[in-house]
């Protein structure tokens, strides 16, 4: 396994599933956000639970402060058996209290109650002189309202401070209720959102699902599109590149069979005439009385037979693989193109078709000032130049002459192959870039052709994206082929 398939199968296994990514996003923040609440509407029950006791407290204290005076320069505490009795327990806890005279006398109440310590403020929640505070007393935990009373006769005048403290039983027991309601209600909330997250990301996805059903029920010749409007605008580019994908698919897949359908058509023919000659070559052998001279001479002439049917059936096989490869690459668009000279190219392809020219009695020239630098892969662009020059050669008449000519603009780069042979009938021109069909002049030239060297130019040239036009050569005679790139910048 290479490592770049590797990586992607490391990626895949990482993403896990969908619903699940999207329940643990939705549901984790969630989860987070309702303790964040549970703990503020906690805090803020409390304080009110607070300020309700608070004030109860206050109460108490106000309401044993109406029973301060100033009776014979004394101050005194008007508190009945029953105000004591309340004062001292409570169904939820305990209570004390304390009243200080004007010189810091206990008058009445439990004279050990903690004093009231420097820093505490004074409440700005009540317009009387109070201050809250926190204390243990008797090895329990207090809160005490401490308030500052005027006590005045005709004799005297000063300040009372009348303290009352309650034990934190009850505020204990209602801060516990509260926070049980609390995680109880926001555990209920929890429960109910989580419930319809989970029905709404199971909805959310039902189209998913359906694009699913929709390509597990299709068949394996169907390369129809799927409609985008199954699923979400946001998921609609994934359907269009998976579209786009299944139609490079199908034409990867039409083009092999166009080729194994091409190839056992055109192969059977020289398949079977092989056969045939090798036929009779072995009844030339066995044929009994024949003179061996004449045996020799027709055994000769058979394989020489079957040499040029076999170079001829190896130079189809050749050019329908050349066919095939520029037509996967084509469909499968993997390699990449990188700026190429074609005077290069041309100048290999002379070289390497020089020998078949002088062979052949053809002049064979070459015409390139400029290098003609494009975007293209070298390999592909040395098989259609050396296609283009092949033909002429094989269609130009000895004595002929074929021409390669490379002119470049600002814009584009024209690579031209003219030839004096016997041309191509405008009518035919179109129709020769077709697998297998062969011009009646070519016929006539060339009985032995296959009808794929123009196929396989023109489509190096589409994969290139360069326009290909056939013309009449020079003087009207023979044919010249011009492809045009565009230039590299």
């Amino acid at each position: 396994m290479t490592p770049f398939r590797l990586r992607l199968r490391r990626a895949g296994d990482m993403q896990g599933s969908l619903r699940g990514q999207l329940l643990r996003w939705l549901l984790g923040p969630l989860l987070v956000l309702v303790a964040l609440n549970t703990i503020s509407v906690y805090r803020n029950a409390r304080d009110a639970a607070d300020v309700a006791y608070d004030r109860s407290l206050l109460a108490s204290t106000r309401a044993l402060a109406e029973r301060v005076s100033v009776v014979g320069g004394k101050v005194v505490a008007d508190v009945p058996y029953v105000a004591l009795d309340s004062f001292e327990t409570d169904t939820m806890g305990r209570i004390y209290y304390k009243v200080t005279g004007i010189a810091g006398e206990t008058v009445s109440g439990y004279a050990d109650l903690p004093p009231v310590p420097a820093d505490v403020p004074r409440s700005d929640a009540y317009p009387a002189l109070v201050r809250f505070y926190h204390a243990d007393y008797n090895g329990q935990p207090v809160r005490i309202a401490a308030l500052l009373q005027p006590v005045y006769e005709d004799s005297m005048r000063g300040i009372a401070l009348i303290q009352v403290g309650e034990t934190l039983e009850a505020r204990r027991l209602l801060s516990n209720q509260i926070l049980f309601d609390t995680l109880i209600w926001q555990a209920s909330l929890l429960a109910a959102l989580a419930l319809l997250v989970w029905f709404a990301v199971r909805l959310v996805l039902q189209p998913l699902m359906r694009l699913k059903s929709v390509l597990e029920t299709r068949g394996p010749n169907d390369a129809s599109d799927v409609d985008p409007a199954l699923v979400h605008k946001e998921v609609r580019p994934l359907v269009a590149a998976l579209n786009s994908s299944r139609a490079r698919m199908h034409l990867l897949i039409s083009s092999q069979r166009r080729f194994i359908a091409d190839a056992s058509h055109q192969l059977r023919t020289p398949l079977t005439v092989l056969k045939t000659q090798a036929e009779l070559a072995l009844r030339e052998c066995d044929r009994p009385g024949a003179d061996p001279e004449q045996s020799k001479a027709a055994l000769r002439e058979i394989v020489h037979s079957m040499a040029a049917t076999t170079d001829s059936t190896v130079n189809l096989a050749n050019r329908l693989l050349a066919l095939a490869r520029i037509e996967h690459r084509s469909a499968d668009g993997a390699d990449h193109a990188a700026p190429v000279a074609l005077r290069d190219i041309a100048r290999q392809v002379g070289l390497e078709l020089a020998m078949a020219a002088v062979a052949r009695q053809i002049d064979l020239s070459l015409e390139a000032e400029q290098e003609g630098r494009v975007h293209g892969q070298a390999f592909l662009l040395h098989e259609m130049l050396a296609n283009l020059v092949d033909n002429a050669l094989r269609y130009t008449p000895a004595g002929g002459a074929v021409a390669l000519r490379l002119t470049q603009d600002a814009e584009h780069v024209t690579l031209a192959v003219e030839d004096n042979g016997p041309g191509i009938a405008a009518a035919e021109r179109e129709r020769v870039f077709a697998p297998f069909y062969r011009a009646a002049a070519t016929l006539e030239r060339n009985p032995g052709g296959h009808g794929l060297g123009l196929a396989i130019v023109r489509d190096i040239a589409t994969l290139h994206g360069a326009t290909i036009t056939l013309d009449d050569g020079g003087g009207g005679q023979g044919l010249q082929v011009r492809i045009t790139f565009n230039a590299v910048k």
